[in-house]
């Protein structure tokens, strides 16, 4: 008994050991001097700006380089290969993800707002409610604040997404939730994720966003109104403005579920939040010039309308962003045109465009026309008085021989005129014939 029990005791002091020498193999070893320090951040800076170059380069060669395509997706190819080996695969999605969200959410964001700042008359003109839809309205203190907690939940969402992954490799020993690996995705299996998971993600916010955030009387309820509704109109930040539990809920969830459920590969992850995050960008800007000029200005308008009966009534309409499923269920505004709508719109603009094409295609056609006569007939003016005087003898000889047959003509048909008079029968008033006028 007394043996079993050391054997227990020395078993258990065994794994406190190796549990002990694990974390701390594992664990962040903090800079000791500014020398470490700096060598640390120098590291974690370079390889940061390392992650988007396999992306750059394939965007870039073919329009600065002069490349062919299979030569752009070559090099795509061994830049995203040379990372794969270079880094290890948490690196690379979680750097990525925070790269992704800086260049397409929070700098496009930023800029709309410093715009909105330094030229308020400009922005007023470009606004859909004008000078309503200004950052200008809200506080200076408040301001600072919306911008502030739209970057603590951003990077509040690709932190999530690190302990995620985390959990699942090295506590549970489990695969990773993306897919990390040298082989790319075919282009026809990317645009089938994306287009997926763009359903489901839009599907998943509805019913959030609707029932758990508007409908029961719940603390994410009150504390989204308190939070994000609290502002009449949007600008681009307020879509990262809200209570940190309820910003999870209705946009990291979303987002990230789709991910999880379909296992992404990393570089459709980082398309699919880019495309997201420019999104969120243009339908909370408030702007009525966007991009596409009748959905994504539809969708703009129906979020405002949103936030405009949220604010004044509690319960609010238009839940998702295609609008999609409030038109099915009924939970359209009124007040702006539903997606169907803007589906007509963007059909009968199409039509337009097409006809005006072919308009203009007529016009240049006709010009050209017109151009190629008027060389023509220009060649001949110049080769014209090429002759000197035998070209002004060959026009009086030609004026000569128009008149004679003018002349001939006028008679040939005098003589028409006449000769019908003579055969005619003539009739007499006497016996005797009647005497010829001289």
């Amino acid at each position: 008994m007394t043996s079993m029990l050391s054997a227990w005791q020395q078993a258990a002091r065994d794994k406190l050991l190796w549990s002990y020498g694990y974390f701390q193999g594992r664990s962040i070893v903090l800079p000791r001097n500014f020398t470490e320090l700096y060598a640390l951040v120098i590291s974690k800076l370079t390889s940061f700006a390392a992650l988007p170059l396999p992306l750059l380069s394939f965007l870039a060669l073919p329009i600065f380089g002069g490349t062919s395509t299979s030569f752009s997706l070559l090099v795509f190819y061994l830049s995203w290969s040379s990372l794969v080996f270079s880094h290890d695969p948490l690196s690379l999605e979680i750097y990525g993800t925070l790269a992704v969200r800086i260049i397409f959410f929070l700098l496009p964001a930023l800029g709309f707002l410093a715009a909105d700042i330094a030229t308020p008359s400009l922005s007023k003109s470009a606004k859909a409610y004008g000078e309503k839809n200004l950052p200008l309205t809200v506080a200076n203190g408040r301001l600072m604040k919306i911008t502030g907690v739209a970057i603590f939940n951003v990077l509040l969402q690709v932190a999530l997404q690190a302990v995620l992954e985390v959990l699942c490799t090295e506590f549970l020993h489990l695969r990773s939730i993306l897919k990390v690996t040298v082989a790319v995705p075919l282009p026809w299996n990317l645009a089938k994720d994306i287009l997926k998971g763009l359903a489901l993600r839009g599907v998943l916010h509805y019913y959030i966003h609707r029932f758990l955030l508007h409908k029961y009387n719940i603390p994410l309820k009150t504390q989204h109104q308190r939070w994000q509704h609290s502002i009449q109109l949007p600008f681009s930040l307020v879509a990262a403005y809200d209570h940190p539990a309820c910003f999870i809920l209705s946009s990291f969830v979303p987002d990230f579920l789709p991910a999880y459920l379909f296992r992404y590969h990393v570089i459709t992850w980082h398309l699919f939040v880019a495309l997201t995050s420019l999104e969120k960008v243009f339908i909370y800007s408030g702007y009525a010039v966007l991009p596409s000029s009748i959905v994504l200005a539809g969708m703009a308008r129906r979020t405002d309308a949103h936030f405009a009966t949220a604010s004044r009534k509690g319960q609010g309409f238009n839940f998702g962003h295609w609008g999609i499923l409030d038109f099915v269920l009924g939970t359209s505004c009124q007040d702006t045109a539903s997606v169907m709508d803007d589906l007509q719109d963007e059909a009968q603009k199409h039509r337009i465009e097409e006809r005006a094409t072919k308009a203009a295609r007529g016009a240049l056609d006709g010009v050209t026309e017109g151009r190629g006569s008027s060389g023509s007939e220009q060649e001949e003016e110049d080769e014209a008085p090429a002759g000197g005087d035998n070209y002004n003898d060959n026009e009086e000889t030609a004026a000569d021989d128009k008149d004679a047959q003018v002349k001939n003509e006028s008679r040939a048909s005098a003589d028409a005129r006449d000769e019908p008079a003579e055969q005619a029968p003539v009739k007499r008033r006497s016996g005797r014939r009647a005497p010829r006028k001289a």
